[in-house]
């Protein structure tokens, strides 16, 4: 168990720390007299932290991906930590414990597996419940999907980020599909579960996540349609009509061409779809901002830094309304503190004013 973790190196501003680090990212830069240097984001399950090693010579082999055990400086830059090294290398396996690096979800996982499988339950469809139950009772879907990230560094990047985030639009896909009487309730719950299931294959997730070459490629949303052909392939009975229409909804879900939708919503299901997910996204993007900027020593109080996935700043509210209120100081009056001086010293108080 490693003991000094990312979440808590606002303590030790100025002062030079040791630890274990995940390497997410790592780039070779050039300074302005041609010098190499290591600009490098580590990580562990609290966070992550841009750092610096100048002296590249000073560093012993690794790799993104890899653990390392790194010294160096906590210092502020531009109102944020930064770690400069001095000393880095590969850590050997026997040193750590992965369990330690890469950020988990805070809920328990068999209880969001059991959350999942009881609004399938819950289906009158047959044919939807059919072709989810055919996701879910499979192990070779089902394993990766208790495990998988959301994203690479978006809403929800941690393990068991996916399933978290599929159970938490489920929360709140059911009461909207029950208030908008024109959506059908089983159809928006199958897009809910199945709208990322393609992430399964474009992700991969270790010490750090990352794309696959097929993610790369391809891209979620179409593995995602390719995933659900084939069991459909399966499911002979299976309505064409609904087979048409939750491929619209997968295809949609993005909402918008230039986020990489083939096709813009055109369904009561397709559009509530792609909102809620926005919804969650962004929500849970304002949580994980809040956590950072409390890492940073940033107040409750305070916006945060810019957050380019969002193109703004965050006030946390709460933080913000908690705020204690500036102490009070109620100074005497003029005429008080004149007569408070001695009769010989009054005059000279009175010019000083």
């Amino acid at each position: 168990m490693k003991d000094l973790f990312i979440a808590d190196l606002n303590k030790f501003e100025n002062q030079v720390v040791t630890g274990f680090f995940a390497v997410t990212t790592k780039q070779v830069r050039s300074r302005k007299d041609g010098a190499p240097y290591f600009a490098l984001t580590l990580s562990d399950c609290t966070g992550q932290l841009e750092t610096r090693m100048w002296e590249v010579a000073d560093a012993q082999e690794f790799a993104s991906g890899d653990v390392v055990k790194a010294r160096g400086q906590v210092s502020r830059y531009q109102d944020k930590l930064q770690l400069t090294l001095d000393r880095i290398r590969r850590a050997e396996e026997a040193e750590y414990d992965l369990g330690d690096f890469v950020p988990r979800t805070l809920r328990d996982v068999e209880e969001l597996w059991a959350e999942l499988n009881g609004y399938v339950a819950t289906f009158t469809n047959p044919h939807l419940q059919a072709l989810v139950r055919a996701f879910l009772d499979d192990p070779e879907i089902a394993v990766p999907l208790k495990n998988a990230p959301a994203a690479k560094s978006m809403h929800h990047a941690w393990i068991g980020g996916l399933l978290e985030h599929i159970v938490s639009l489920l929360g709140i896909a059911d009461p909207a599909a029950r208030h908008y009487a024109e959506v059908n309730r089983d159809l928006l719950l199958t897009g809910v579960i199945l709208h990322d299931i393609g992430k399964l294959q474009e992700l991969r997730w270790g010490t750090s996540f990352d794309y696959t070459l097929e993610g790369q490629l391809i891209g979620h949303i179409s593995i995602g349609v390719g995933m659900i052909e084939t069991k459909l392939a399966s499911l002979p009975d299976f309505p064409d009509k609904l087979r048409l229409l939750v491929k619209h909804m997968i295809l949609s879900h993005h909402g918008k061409y230039e986020f990489g939708s083939p096709k813009l919503p055109m369904t009561p299901e397709a559009l509530l779809l792609h909102y809620l997910d926005d919804l969650d996204a962004k929500m849970q993007t304002m949580r994980s901002e809040f956590a950072r900027a409390a890492t940073q020593g940033r107040a409750p109080g305070q916006v945060t830094e810019w957050v380019r996935s969002m193109d703004r700043p965050l006030l946390n509210t709460a933080g913000f309304l908690e705020e204690e209120p500036p102490a009070v100081v109620i100074e005497p009056e003029p005429e008080e503190e004149a007569n408070a001086l001695p009769v010989e010293d009054r005059a000279i108080g009175l010019f000083d004013e």
